[in-house]
């Protein structure tokens, strides 16, 4: 199994590199070139969701991406430490906008990926999105 791990700051601008480096990887690993444009908009999705977490919580650790390729699937997961707790009721409007641009991020990935995982916590949450690779389709 060989695997990239990338960390970047929590920026806007970082996004489009991510996405970059992931499809290069996908490609690399076998997944067919159908699919690249879907993985792209997916991996845009899972780091833009966690920049705006890191952004709405203050946070200055990076956001982390591990890119995995394993004998019969490619596997991306995007990583964040913003804490999957209630926030406080005076937060409650930038709370509720977040939550919304948040679910709408989710969604969007969900269509896009057949399999994906969400996982959150109060040490933060994780996305976990993995496409097949040719050499787990029969020829």
């Amino acid at each position: 199994m060989a695997t990239v791990e990338l960390r970047f700051s929590a920026s806007p601008e970082h996004v489009r590199t991510a996405r970059l480096v992931a499809a290069a990887v996908a490609r690399r690993a076998g997944v067919e070139e159908s699919v690249l444009d879907e993985l792209r908009l997916a991996v845009g999705e899972a780091c833009s969701r966690a920049v705006g977490l890191h952004e709405a919580h203050g946070l200055d650790s990076p956001v982390r991406v591990s890119l995995t390729e394993g004998e019969k699937s490619f596997t991306i997961e995007v990583g964040d430490d913003a804490p999957g707790a209630v926030p406080a009721p005076r937060e409650r409007s930038a709370a509720e906008a977040a939550e919304d641009t948040d679910e709408l991020g989710l969604a969007v990935i969900s269509g896009l990926v057949d399999d994906v995982e969400v996982v959150s916590d109060t040490r933060g949450g994780k996305i976990r999105m993995s496409w097949p690779t040719a050499t787990a389709r029969p020829e």
